[in-house]
């Protein structure tokens, strides 16, 4: 049984790796599946599969399952900042965007069994300044982890920053606090270099490395 209970209107940090530490991503057609994934299974309606959905030409978005706030798709972790939308909603929408990408990396790579470590980790983010920071460390977490194959990492970033126009994320809970993106991104920058100092005592990384 999960400790932490999901309440609508709530955040949640949430986060996974991939098992035995292997990579869940291992080229760019695998890291904008995952994105794709994280995308197409955030919905109410039980759907087809991507591949299925890729053939169906201008349908309206569905109703999703919970809003997502930010996101950093790693070669062997991901991290999720994620809203609760109605009851529910948090789990159905992980074990389809789970399930769903590894039915498509096991078949891909002719592999059988669990592609992720257990079930997902998740932290109830319970104020704002700890919202505030979990954007900024999620969004900046292939830097956290001084990525260098970075053309395999999908991450949120550029679209808080104003690089990238995408309507992915629901940003307003976070941008609204700030008076420009370029605002945003010096906070969040800031963040970073005390979290790398603080390294050592993140309890997720120690978990995900």
């Amino acid at each position: 049984m999960r400790l932490i209970k999901f309440a609508p209107g709530e955040y949640y940090h949430i986060y996974n790796r991939g098992v035995d530490h292997r990579n869940i991503v291992q080229d760019t057609a695998d890291a904008d599946r995952l994105l794709q994934s994280l995308i197409e299974f955030n919905s109410e309606k039980v759907t087809g599969g991507i591949y299925e959905l890729s053939f169906i030409k201008d349908r309206p978005r569905p109703k999703p399952l919970v809003d997502l706030i930010c996101y950093c798709l790693n070669p062997n972790h991901f991290h999720l900042l994620l809203k609760e939308i109605g009851e529910g909603g948090i789990s159905k929408f992980m074990h389809r965007f789970i399930g769903g990408y590894s039915k498509y990396f096991n078949n891909k790579y002719k592999r059988k069994g669990t592609l992720f470590q257990g079930p997902f980790k998740a932290k109830h983010i319970a104020d704002n300044d700890y919202l505030l920071h979990s954007s900024a460390y999620i969004n900046l977490n292939d830097r956290v982890h001084h990525l260098v194959d970075i053309e395999l990492v999908r991450s949120s970033w550029n679209e808080f920053v104003g690089l990238r126009n995408s309507n992915i994320c629901k940003k307003n809970d976070i941008l609204e606090q700030f008076k420009a993106a370029s605002e945003y991104k010096a906070f969040a920058e800031d963040s970073l270099q005390l979290m790398l100092e603080k390294r050592p005592d993140y309890k997720e990384l120690l978990e995900l490395e």
